[in-house]
């Protein structure tokens, strides 16, 4: 299993070919991803942890507010 979802794979799971629909599923669906140009990444190891009702996490980035 590679460690991202192939097209063929990211079809299957929202139904829908086209970048913007499947961006638009994952993100109603609380799966993280990213658009890089005409293709949507997405971690296999999310799918997998959504799959089995774990709680997938989305970082925005570094918690500043964390750091002291």
């Amino acid at each position: 299993m590679s460690e991202f979802l192939s097209i063929t794979d990211l079809h299957a799971l929202t139904g829908y070919a086209r970048q913007a629909k499947q961006a638009a599923w994952l993100k109603e669906q609380g799966l993280p991803h990213r658009a890089d140009g005409a293709r949507v990444i997405v971690a296999a190891k999310h799918v997998t942890n959504w799959l089995e009702g774990r709680t997938v996490v989305s970082s925005s980035g570094p918690n500043w507010s964390a750091v002291k």
